[in-house]
């Protein structure tokens, strides 16, 4: 059992820090706010903080990375000057593996691929008191699930879907790998306190519904961006129905709305769960604090009056939903779609139905996707689309294969990837996606952007629950409805499924003969970590430039960016991922996929030096050796979806001094602070409008950077005219202070110094 002592210290303190955060609050709390109150950081002040307005400095118990991450978060923490982490800290090896034949093909082939890396984070790993979980153990999300989240506790994770663990009561953080080296370094972890959303769950799922189903309506209320700067609190007994893994699932996916992290209350649900993967002595203690593991009483009585934002469902009238195409807030009911797909022209012939990943691959998921691959077999169905399944953790595979669910799914056609990321990220040698045909594919990942799976960016992909990926793959139609329609098997007979069927917990109990974790040395002051001179996927970091306490004059626009503008659009995954330790190369990917406002076009920019249109990189790159400073124009919830620091690092390695958008994604807006770059919004967002394709760009009072203090800027048009706009911020005295200095790190290290 891991990090015991931590959760005994955790429990042990949360009484006293509860009751004084009352004294001080004089109100009835929200579960959330009781780990956010408990979880301040030694030096922070305890007070009523303002919600969606305080920056509060907190003390997460633990961090977690996956391996794309993890190496420009270690390169940075190899820069902090610490000999070791100061708190529990994990490596899980997901996202490198590439799903392309079938599991036991694809590890091996990774292996070799990405040895190189793969040592070095072992090697660092063992050198700093980090845990190591091998390539092949399982995706970081469910392997954290399993083995380290715990009611109350406060964890942050160098990914967006960090907050699958809320499925277990935690409040669980998805960061940039800056963040991580700050409470690696036993410093402070800064977050404005979140706004509370409230979702009332009544009644119980029935049916086709699926915990999936509630995120995905969820979704469609709240939109991309309807969660940002809050964090969502699941309760009513609606939510006590729920399995842990189906809390995990809704968690997971509220990174899809924006959300800073989701939450349950800890239930018996989740005391199964903590039991049933062998952390019975987690539950007892959890059982004795319990009263503190729950929002009060008072705010479940009125709970309009204790969160800003609160939504009802009722579970008992809740529609199976299948979101998309190309964003995952595009919530349609199953018996809907028909009529919307015919509407919008969308490819009706399913290609491939893919279930897993770190959202869906639970037990309890592939239970219920294995009964109605049973039951197809047993009606003389095959599926007619490609059905691939990806589980989660290696414990979770083995413990599948031995009671006969692979089994099952291979009778149907069935193929079954690694223990990792796979096509959920990007990581999918898909055949024939090259040739960008136009297609649909449906699958229990959590994001659809486009060209996300396979990087073709005519393909339609759908989200829903693993069960309805199953029946549709069956079918091999999008506007299969499962609960209505019938199915001609075999033999020309008209056959309808049964309602899908499964156990939340394997009745044998779970199994796994290595699930794949190394721990490090005791002392790793001898180990040695290498980084060759000349390689092309690790490169050792060298500090930023400071600030030079000029004002920024003469930036030439680099892109103006429109419409959506994810991390995906600024810092692709897929191929790309080799390059995640290496920022120069991977540099060469930055912006490639964000639509320029001027041409409709992605990857073609004007360079204003030669007149010429060319490849954002390489626009940039002369830009750089030609020491002329250059600005980034985006739309709204700009660096939208996942926590990659590549998408802040690559503009701030390459010379672009400031980003200027409608409104920012949580955490890309942190990750720019960290790295010393200029974070910005329009104060008239209709001065998006304004700016030009040969526009410079110079800032006229930021010499006088301060909290609360709008910037001017002055737009000089091709033509000599010039309009000057406000725009404004978000940074606090300390993050002036990261931008001062060139990056939070070198703050740090100077610090440490």
């Amino acid at each position: 059992m891991f990090d015991l002592d931590l959760v005994k210290k955790v429990y042990s303190e949360l009484p006293e820090k509860v009751k004084q955060a009352k004294g001080i609050l004089n109100k009835p709390m929200t579960y959330a706010e009781k780990i956010l109150y408990s979880h301040l950081f030694a030096a922070q002040e305890l007070a009523a903080f303002k919600r969606g307005a305080d920056y509060v400095d907190f003390a997460p118990d633990r961090v977690a990375m996956q391996d794309a991450t993890a190496q420009m978060a270690l390169l940075q923490f190899i820069n902090s000057g610490k000999k070791r982490t100061a708190v529990p800290s994990t490596v899980h090896c997901d996202h490198l593996i590439q799903a392309q034949v079938e599991g036991k093909t694809d590890l091996s082939v990774s292996k070799t691929a990405n040895k190189e890396v793969f040592d070095f984070l072992e090697s660092v790993s063992n050198k700093y008191g980090i845990g190591f979980w091998k390539p092949g153990a399982g995706i970081i999300h469910q392997v954290v699930l399993e083995n380290y989240a715990f009611p109350g506790g406060m964890m942050i994770g160098t990914d967006s879907h960090t907050v699958n663990a809320g499925g277990l009561g935690m409040v669980a953080i998805g960061v940039g790998g800056a963040d991580a080296v700050d409470v690696m370094a036993g410093m402070a972890w800064e977050l404005k306190m979140p706004k509370m959303i409230g979702v009332k769950l009544t009644g119980k799922l029935s049916g086709w519904a699926a915990p999936k189903d509630v995120i995905l309506k969820v979704a469609g209320i709240l939109t991309v961006k309807g969660g940002t700067g809050a964090i969502i609190e699941y309760f009513g007994e609606g939510a006590k129905s729920l399995s842990a893994t189906g809390k995990g699932t809704i968690c997971n996916m509220g990174a899809e709305v924006g959300a800073t992290t989701s939450i349950f209350a800890y239930d018996e649900s989740m005391e199964r769960y903590l039991r049933a993967t062998g952390r019975a002595e987690v539950a007892d203690l959890a059982n004795g604090v319990k009263e503190h593991l729950d929002a009060d009483d008072e705010v479940y009585a009125n709970p309009e009056q204790y969160y800003d934002e609160l939504i009802e469902i009722n579970l008992s009238e809740l529609e199976p939903h299948v979101n998309g195409p190309f964003t995952p807030d595009r919530a349609t009911p199953i018996s809907k779609m028909k009529a919307e797909a015919e509407a919008n022209g969308w490819p009706m012939d399913i290609s491939v139905g893919l279930i897993g990943s770190c959202t869906n691959s639970s037990y309890e998921d592939i239970s219920r996707a294995a009964s109605i691959a049973k039951q197809a077999e047993e009606k003389g169905l095959i599926a007619k689309s490609e059905f691939t399944i990806t589980p989660g953790s290696e414990q979770v595979r083995y413990t599948i294969e031995r009671d006969g669910f692979i089994d099952t799914f291979e009778k149907i056609g069935g193929k079954v990837f690694a223990n990792a990321c796979g096509p959920c990220i990007g990581q999918w040698a898909r055949p024939g996606a090259e040739k960008g045909e136009k297609n649909t594919i449906v699958h229990s990942f959590n994001r659809n952007f486009s060209k996300r799976a396979d990087g073709n960016p005519n393909t339609h992909a759908f989200v829903t629950s693993p069960e309805m990926v199953t029946a549709l793959a069956i079918a091999g139609r999008l506007d299969f409805n499962p609960a209505t329609d019938t199915l001609t098997n075999k033999n020309g007979e008209e056959v309808k499924l049964d309602l899908p069927t499964g156990e939340e917990l394997p009745s044998k109990g779970f199994d796994v003969k290595d699930p794949g974790f190394q721990a490090p040395a005791a002392d790793g002051s001898n180990v040695v970590v290498n980084v060759a001179d000349d390689s092309n996927r690790l490169q050792l970091l060298s500090p930023f430039d400071k600030w030079d306490g000029q004002n920024i004059t003469g930036a030439k626009l680099l892109i103006k960016a429109e419409g959506k503008c994810t991390t995906d659009h600024i810092s692709m995954a897929g191929p790309w991922l080799r390059f995640r330790g290496h920022l120069d190369n991977i540099s060469n990917n930055m912006l490639i996929g964000a639509v320029n406002a001027f041409n409709g076009e992605t990857n073609k920019v004007k360079n204003q030096l030669t007149g010429e249109y060319d490849a954002v990189p390489a626009v940039q790159r002369q830009y750089k050796a030609e020491g002329i400073p250059t600005i980034v124009v985006g739309d709204h919830n700009y660096g939208e979806g996942s926590s990659r620091e590549h998408a802040a690092m690559e503009p701030r390695h390459l010379g672009v001094k400031a980003v200027i958008v409608k409104s920012f994604a949580r955490i890309h807006e942190t990750n720019l602070k960290k790295q010393g770059m200029l974070g910005l919004t329009f104060d008239n967002e209709s001065d998006y409008d304004l700016v030009q394709e040969d526009d410079t760009f110079n800032f006229v009072d930021l010499v006088d950077f301060a909290p609360d203090k709008p910037l001017t800027v002055e737009l000089v048009h091709a033509d000599g005219s010039k309009d000057t706009i406000k725009v404004n911020h978000t940074y606090n005295e300390q993050q002036i202070e990261w931008f001062k200095a060139g990056s939070a790190l070198n703050l740090i290290k100077k610090q440490n110094a």
